[in-house]
């Protein structure tokens, strides 16, 4: 008897549990935005801060009163980015050269922030490449950069920051992954491959803090559809209205919002939500013809890009 009373105990503080947290997920969604934190004096260090998104997250960090620490394996860029940031409000700017291809760099670039910067308490892993061919033309040597900088480095920067972030109970994570971390995509195979598993090892983090009980750490994991950047130059779609090449600006605007609000998952755009649910359900066939009517798989025919660390 008091091990079923025990069982009915647990499932009724599970069920208040369930039932306030829809009633708050509810009442935030459609009543009042959530509350945003303030980040002023956090240490926020952002890899490939460059260009691209790096650098407006950069310049929008700036404006809210962080301590930016700049990763990114182009110092001339990085200093550009430097120079905006100040020009933006940030009082203390550091920026490194780091390959975050290589662990042994990371973790070496990682001791010089600890003794020059203090310990971040906002790690946003931005770091990335695309080849963007078919799989039997990739090289393995691209294979390999793909996951030491897609995913791998993300790793490296968790294993260098997250125990300092453990013992102050309080970070957040950042990882900016891709739609192609959710769903496959044509001539994108190590990407798609890199990013699904950025996504997986950051969501793995997410829960296992959780699991430890430890509150202050939060996560936010980011799945954009193509940005108009360098990186994705010569993409195209053939529905701007459910599938849209993002704007770089809109992008940073929301991940700023999803990091101060601490949202755990951002995907952009809102499509991508129903995406994911037919794909839960539709026979493979009806995903395939649906992918066909969209033009999914021509969306990287015109690719340029840019085959460099951003």
């Amino acid at each position: 008897m008091p091990s079923k009373m025990k069982a009915v105990k647990e499932m009724l503080i599970f069920a208040g549990k369930f039932t306030y947290s829809l009633v708050e997920a509810f009442f935030f969604f459609t009543m009042v935005p959530r509350p945003k934190k303030n980040i002023t004096g956090e240490i926020v260090l952002i890899t490939g801060s460059g260009s691209g998104i790096g650098r407006l997250l950069a310049l929008k960090f700036a404006r809210l009163g962080a301590i930016l620490v700049l990763w990114d394996i182009n110092a001339e860029g990085n200093q550009e980015t430097c120079e905006l940031a100040k020009k933006a409000g940030a009082s203390r700017v550091y920026t490194y050269i780091c390959n975050c291809s290589e662990r042994q760099d990371v973790y070496r670039v990682a001791d010089l922030v600890k003794k020059e910067v203090g310990d971040v308490s906002i790690l946003i892993n931005n770091a990335g490449i695309v080849t963007g061919k078919e799989f039997l033309e990739i090289s393995d040597e691209y294979m390999e950069k793909s996951f030491d900088v897609n995913s791998k480095a993300h790793f490296w920067t968790y294993k260098a920051f997250l125990p300092a972030m453990i013992a102050n109970n309080h970070g957040h994570l950042v990882c900016i992954s891709s739609s192609a971390g959710l769903v496959g995509a044509n001539k994108l195979s190590d990407y798609c491959a890199s990013k699904f598993a950025a996504f997986g090892f950051a969501e793995a983090i997410f829960l296992e803090m959780f699991a430890q009980g430890r509150t202050g750490i939060k996560t936010t994991i980011v799945c954009p559809f193509f940005i108009n950047t360098g990186m994705f130059q010569g993409c195209t779609t053939e529905n701007p209205i459910l599938l849209p090449i993002l704007d770089p600006e809109y992008v940073a605007n929301k991940i700023i919002n999803a990091v101060l609000e601490e949202q755990v998952y951002l995907y952009l755009p809102r499509f991508l939500y129903f995406i994911l649910f037919l794909k839960s359900f539709l026979p493979t066939k009806s995903g395939l013809l649906l992918c066909e009517y969209m033009k999914i798989f021509d969306v990287m025919n015109s690719f340029k890009g840019r085959l460099k660390e951003a």
